[in-house]
């Protein structure tokens, strides 16, 4: 076992011990730290808005040759050359600065292309072994330039490499993509904006040094976040464009959907900046457990790469939507506050800036950067020149210059004779030596004779650049024009106003039982409006195909669908969308097929809607072979499917209406060009199981193909298609005409009616027919706009040739339906009009 030893200290050795202060100690050790950590981590310089991680990240990229025309490289490779070379730091700090560059999430205008798990804001990236980078376009705006003497470099951390103090910026990096860091007692935060408008505003600026912090804010209104969103008030973004410190809110962008025909919900598609859509979602569930957050049955994550974001928060029945939207916005992340504070480095020292501050540390900087480029530009192209000038003596003189030359004993004594004969300078001499001979051509002195003009001009330009003040700012706000016209986005951040009142009162969740109107479109799509108002005025054109029925119920109510087989099926009104209160007058685009309410059989359509009131009117129903009937409104309460009338076999209903007045007239229309119209009150009401009385006397081979109501003290029209009963349904125009309905003289029920138009050459049936309130109008099959022709004198004319084939025909209403859904082809209910069509508006 080997023994230890120990040696004895000299004889001349002298203990030193240092006796020092504590407290002065840590001071200067604590001074020491957080002057490193302010100047060479957490801060960044105003001019190019990098910390020195970042600024050395694009360094060496650009140095590297890692452009954006070129193949991604391991990012592993991009930390280790940053690290051995640059940034004596772990490489983590170094790797995430780097994805932070390249996330579009985080940056406004990202600087670094990735290529793979770049993380989310929910998600941190893949490490750096998986992942691959280049610089992004936008990244060469920084360092362009950067080889002509535009910026000061300094030794790196060992003195055997250099590195810039700061970079070129071609554009206003710090206002465009912001920062974030803490440092020792102090810390930055400073939102992002849009591209387009900085360099606008820094324009005005460099033509205008003393613009106002308005004039200005024309230019930069507010933030604009790389996730967009809404910022709500601008007070807060106005104190932090004046001293540098301010507050605003960031809320989600969301839209109140119809995700199911019978659910409605909310759809998230932008996000608060810095917050990420499974933090929201992990709180609303846990909000939705805990019972503080009613009205929400189901949440979704349907995000993808394709269509961005997307969370979708489906609604129980009977809440409000804007109600459970401010409840989200009030208890979750989809509204957050933005503190901004805008602390860099301006000569060294950390300051905190306003908007213009900012901007004119940057618009200095750039002229610095652009002057200097100008003078590096002109020298290099001045020593370009002289030697040029030497080329054409020697060219002009080819012969003698190469007698010189041959009778030299050495290079040295050639370039000292050329020098002597030819008043030429050391550099010059040594250039024409150096030159091949196959240069010294007649077409070489051309060349040379155009190089030297075009040299002259460009240093005469960058002279001129350099002895002017207003041109040197004109070059700069002209390249600062070219990089917002390449590389600007719009805006995607929306800037709301707010008056700074506290939030308003909190409103009930649930939807109130309040009335409303429910509408069904002759291309099928059912919808509620958001209160009982009339849905249009004398002669207004509804904002729909056409209407075939509109009832008064109410928000918690329920409405019947009446189909031609005579059964009335129930629907809740709570399941229908609704529509935009501002609609007026209302759209039935946002409506849903009533074929996902309701299940229909084989040739079965809706030809109407009932309020299924007991206390209402009831129902007047219309049949295919002349049978009229009045429901008596003793609708069965435990039943979803009943009938109100017992049909005859091969019988149909063709309309069905609610009576707002036995006043109102009942109106038959044949194939056979009859029309009949005789009082409500003509015919007595009756129990559902009923099959009705004779409405109309029908001619052999007739049918009825339109019923409805109209009031008789109201200006009304009469709409009749005549056409050929042996062409294909659908493929003929016809000839259309439209009738006062005055015109018609009443007459008893069950009598034979009058003739409503004349037949012509090739036309032996009506196509379609329908009679109510003026002014009428026409739609095709899917909704769009046909038009008719004027109003005839005579109720019994011939009708004029259509430009378009028609659908069905309808109205202005002003509180009510006044015709069936037998007023066109192709009756409302056999799914013709989808949500998908989207059909032409009035």
């Amino acid at each position: 076992m080997a023994r230890r030893t120990t040696t004895p200290p000299p004889e001349d050795f002298e203990e030193r011990i240092v006796d020092i202060d504590v407290s002065t100690e840590m001071r200067t050790s604590f001074l020491e730290y957080a002057y490193s950590v302010i100047y060479q981590r957490a801060l960044p310089d105003a001019r190019d808005g990098l910390k020195p991680v970042q600024r050395r990240i694009l360094y060496s990229m650009n140095e590297m040759g890692l452009r954006h025309d070129r193949g991604h490289v391991k990012s592993s490779r991009v930390v280790g050359d940053v690290m051995g070379k640059l940034h004596p730091h772990g490489d983590s700090a170094i790797y995430d600065a780097l994805v932070r560059l390249a996330q579009p999430f985080s940056m406004r205008l990202p600087l670094i292309d990735g290529h793979g798990n770049f993380g989310s804001p929910d998600d941190l990236p893949a490490a750096m072994r998986y992942t691959e980078a280049r610089l992004a376009p936008a990244a060469l705006l920084m360092t362009e330039s950067i080889q002509e003497d535009t910026v000061d470099f300094k030794p790196n951390y060992d003195g055997q490499e250099t590195e810039p103090t700061v970079l070129p910026s071609a554009f206003p990096n710090l206002l465009v993509n912001g920062t974030t860091g803490i440092a020792v007692g102090m810390a930055t935060n400073m939102a992002p904006h849009n591209l387009t408008e900085v360099i606008a505003a820094a324009r005005h600026l460099i033509k205008k040094p003393d613009a106002s912090l308005d004039d200005l804010m024309r230019f930069v209104p507010g933030p604009d976040l790389p996730t967009g969103g809404l910022i709500i008030g601008l007070e807060g973004i106005r104190d932090a464009y004046e001293t540098g410190r301010g507050t605003f809110r960031m809320r989600a962008k969301c839209t109140i959907e119809q995700i199911t025909p019978r659910r409605k919900g909310i759809v998230v598609t932008e996000l608060p900046f810095n917050v990420g859509p499974e933090r929201v979602v992990a709180k609303i569930k846990e909000l939705v457990t805990a019972k503080k957050l009613q009205g929400i049955s189901d949440l979704k994550d349907l995000t993808d790469r394709h269509k961005g974001l997307r969370l979708v928060i489906e609604l129980k029945n009977g809440f409000v939507p804007e109600a459970v939207l401010e409840e989200l916005y009030r208890l979750t992340p989809m509204e957050e506050t933005f503190g901004i504070n805008n602390v860099a480095l301006v000569d060294g020292e950390p300051r905190t800036l306003g908007l213009k501050e900012l901007l004119q540390v940057y618009v200095d900087h750039r002229l610095e950067v652009v002057r200097r480029r100008s003078e590096f530009r002109r020298r290099k192209r001045a020593e370009r020149l002289h030697l040029v000038d030497g080329l054409i003596v020697a060219l002009l003189n080819i012969d003698e210059v190469i007698q010189v030359i041959r009778s030299s004993d050495d290079s040295a004594q050639a370039r000292q004779r050329l020098m002597d004969v030819f008043d030429l300078s050391e550099i010059q001499a040594s250039y024409i030596l150096d030159t091949p001979l196959r240069r010294l051509t007649k077409y070489d002195k051309l060349e040379l004779e155009r190089e030297k003009q075009q040299l002259t001009d460009e240093i005469a330009e960058l002279t001129e650049i350099l002895s002017s003040d207003a041109r040197l700012r004109q070059v700069v706000s002209a390249e600062l024009a070219e990089v917002a016209k390449k590389y600007g986005t719009p805006r995607r951040t929306v800037l709301l106003e707010s008056s700074g009142a506290t939030r308003p009162a909190v409103v009930s969740l649930e939807v109130a039982d309040d009335p409303c109107l429910v509408l069904l479109s002759s291309t099928g799509l059912l919808a509620r409006t958001a209160d009982a108002s009339p849905l249009a005025g004398e002669g207004e054109r509804a904002a729909h195909d056409v209407l075939v029925a509109a009832v008064r119920t109410t928000a918690r109510g329920e409405v019947a669908v009446v189909t031609s087989q005579g059964r009335a099926i129930r629907v809740s009104v709570l399941d229908l969308p609704t529509l935009p209160p501002s609609a007026n007058p209302p759209s039935l685009s946002g409506g849903h097929p009533v074929s996902e309410y309701v299940a229909l059989g084989h040739d079965e359509k809706v030809v109407g809607l009932s309020s299924l009131d007991p206390d209402g009117p009831g129902i007047a129903l219309g049949t295919a072979q002349g049978v009229v009937k009045r429901v008596v409104p003793d609708y069965p309460v435990n039943r979803d499917d009943f009938e109100v009338i017992t049909l005859k076999d091969g019988d149909s209903v063709v309309g069905a209406v609610e009576l707002e007045s036995e006043d109102h007239d009942l109106v038959f229309i044949t194939s056979d060009a009859q029309l009949l119209r005789f009082p409500a009150s003509l015919v007595r009401p009756q129990g559902r199981p009923a099959g009705g009385v004779a409405g109309i006397r029908l001619d052999g081979g007739a049918q009825v193909i339109f019923f409805g109501s109209v009031d008789p003290s109201r200006p009304a029209h009469v709409v009749t298609v005549a056409g050929s009963s042996t062409a294909l349904p659908g493929t003929q125009v016809g000839g259309g005409k439209v009738s006062d309905y005055a015109d018609f003289p009443p007459k008893g029920r069950a009598t034979g009616g009058v003739r409503a138009q004349r037949f012509l050459k090739g036309e032996d049936v009506l196509l379609l027919a329908w009679a109510g309130p003026a002014p009428a109008k026409a739609v095709s099959s899917t909704g769009k706009p046909v038009p008719l022709p004027e109003e005839l004198g005579r109720r019994d004319g011939s009708g004029m040739r259509l430009t378009h084939t028609i659908g069905a025909v309808g109205g202005a209403l002003a509180s009510a339906p006044a015709g069936g859904a037998g007023a066109g082809e192709t009756a409302a209910g056999d799914g013709g009009g989808s949500a998908e069509e989207e059909p032409q508006l009035f």
